[in-house]
């Protein structure tokens, strides 16, 4: 593998950058150049987060002397890390200048990899995603797979007209779970070959980036609570329903994964009592049905076959079906209120959360879904966390990837700008 690309990986959301970067294994010892170098990374911290700000206001926010930020600023403003951001004109005293964060100084690439579609985006430093590619996933072997996403975000480097050398980093959303010892991803049945090692040392060499390897269900969680309608919830549980079945947790703000990173992987539980429904069950998790194969997007489609629908179906045209009426596709989408009220029932007495967004492919259903998931989760459990569609639909494992990518991102593109220049 090239020394340009690497991968790594997540065992969940990147500690707060600026103890990261202050403290630590791998940090230099203490001395005038690292103390200037905090300063720096203190002011800019605080122009991203409450910017535009005046050089006094940043000496009143930080404590910082006004020469000491005046040095910072110049130094900030010569690596290309702030700019100015037009004058202040108050009714007394001097106009003042005001500073941002330039979001340009550097870019991430998030990545979304799924059994049905191919997701890329670009995102600046203040992570405005500008430009992106939503492609179906047609490979049909994993290496396919892994030089289509490849080629996906090479065509969304050149539409942001940049070099594959601006990515400081990158974040791949992925079904299953990351195995640093294998360098491959494990139970991830969704995606036949995925868990062959390689394949994402394929991708980083590909894009000459750092790749964090990061499972969907838990990306989703982090760009539900970043963006979306997980905000400031205590704990929070984002329950993935598509072509799998996952859930991401997020405590205070921080993701939970795991001892092994495997938390969530709830659609693993084989089921007592029934019999193998696919190769892919017996295979992957021994013989008897999976909590998955009863209440993914496929679940919903044997159920409405079994009721006398028709092919060709997708659980999509399923519960459209239902909102014009249809009894069948009713009945379908009864079933799957029903088996879903049993596993929010379990989430609900295993974590007791505050929220629980509604996500994935199923849960763009959530007009149909909610109101009866709430009543069907009542009748088996004194606790009611409030239910919630997702706010970022089918981007929230791209917008995960991307918020979690501008963590890693942000404090290496400083420590490369303002690095001393070898004398």
């Amino acid at each position: 593998m090239s020394t340009a690309g690497r991968t790594t990986a997540t065992d969940g959301a990147p500690q707060p950058v600026a103890l990261a970067l202050l403290s630590g294994p791998g940090q230099q010892p203490w001395n005038r150049q690292r103390l200037r170098s905090n300063n720096e990374w203190l002011l800019l911290e605080r122009l991203r987060c409450h910017g535009p700000l005046s050089r006094a206001q940043l000496a009143r926010d930080t404590g910082l002397s006004k020469p000491t930020v005046s040095t910072a600023l110049a130094t900030l403003e010569l690596a290309g890390l702030a700019r100015e951001a037009g004058r202040f004109a108050p009714e007394r005293g001097r106009t003042a200048v005001l500073y941002e964060t330039d979001p340009a100084a550097g870019h991430v690439l998030g990545l979304d990899i799924g059994r049905a579609r191919l997701r890329v985006a670009v995102a600046d430093l203040s992570g405005c995603v500008v430009a992106r590619r939503d492609l179906p996933n047609r490979g049909r072997s994993a290496n396919a797979v892994a030089d289509a996403v490849v080629a996906a975000a090479r065509e969304a480097l050149a539409e942001a007209g940049l070099p594959g050398t601006a990515v400081a980093h990158t974040v791949a959303g992925t079904p299953g779970v990351w195995d640093e010892r294998r360098r491959s991803v494990r139970l991830a049945a969704s995606l036949p070959g995925w868990g062959r090692p390689g394949l994402f040392d394929r991708i980083a060499d590909g894009l000459g980036t750092t790749v964090t390897v990061a499972n969907d269900a838990n990306l989703a969680a982090v760009g539900e609570y970043t963006y979306g309608a997980g905000a400031g919830s205590r704990l929070f549980v984002y329950l993935l329903v598509g072509t799998g079945l996952g859930l991401g947790v997020v405590k205070d703000g921080e993701l939970l994964t795991g001892a092994h990173g495997a938390a969530g992987e709830l659609g693993l539980l084989r089921l007592p009592g029934c019999a193998s429904a696919t190769a892919t069950a017996t295979a992957t998790t021994g013989t008897g049905t999976t909590l998955e194969e009863t209440v993914s997007a496929d679940a919903v489609v044997r159920t409405a076959l079994d009721l006398g629908m028709r092919r060709p179906l997708t659980a999509e045209k399923v519960f459209t079906r239902a909102r014009l009426g249809e009894p069948a596709a009713v009945e379908a989408v009864r079933q799957e209120v029903d088996r879903l009220g049993y596993v929010l029932a379990v989430v609900a007495a295993l974590l007791d959360p505050d929220v629980v967004v509604l996500g994935g492919g199923i849960g763009r259903s959530a007009d149909l879904l909610l109101r009866p998931l709430e009543q069907a989760l009542y009748e088996r459990s004194p606790l009611r966390p409030r239910l919630e569609p997702s706010r970022l639909g089918q981007d929230a494992v791209l917008l995960g990837a991307v918020a979690t990518a501008l963590e890693a991102a942000r404090p290496e593109v400083f420590e490369r700008r303002t690095a001393p220049v070898p004398g």
